[in-house]
């Protein structure tokens, strides 16, 4: 009498790494994107230098104003025009608001005393300027 053999019944000797591959190749692909993303996040400017800076304090309500070297406008590192602007920081303003202003050190200064002219109009009166120390 002859026994039939199932094939799926035969002992597994080796595992297969094809599985185990990709889902190694997704994570790869997941963390190469992720970084990309944190790193194109943030507004590059080049800092004027202050010799008597300092420290920057964590606030409740920061908004973090950005002029780059072209007079281009960021809030909180999204694009803004200066008539955006104000209307923006209506919206944001609290009683405990406080503006940091980042300005590229080549950026003409009637930029910069534009956005405080805004604040001021708006009724935001704390200020903070990001410099780096050299």
């Amino acid at each position: 009498m002859k026994k039939l053999i199932d094939q799926d019944d035969k002992e597994i000797s080796e595992i297969n790494m094809t599985p185990f591959v990709d889902i190694i190749l997704v994570v790869l692909i997941i963390f190469m994107a992720t970084a990309t993303f944190i790193v194109e996040g943030k507004i590059p400017i080049s800092l004027p230098e202050a010799k008597t800076g300092e420290k920057g304090k964590e606030l409740e309500r920061k908004i973090v104003i950005t002029i780059k070297e072209d007079g281009t406008i960021y809030l909180n590192d999204r694009k803004v025009n200066l008539s955006q602007l104000k209307e923006e920081l209506k919206k944001l303003k609290t009683e405990k608001s406080f503006v940091i202003l980042r300005s590229d050190k080549n950026t003409t200064f009637q930029n910069f005393v534009s956005i405080i002219d805004i604040c001021r109009e708006v009724g935001i009166d704390q200020y903070m300027i990001e410099t780096k120390q050299d």
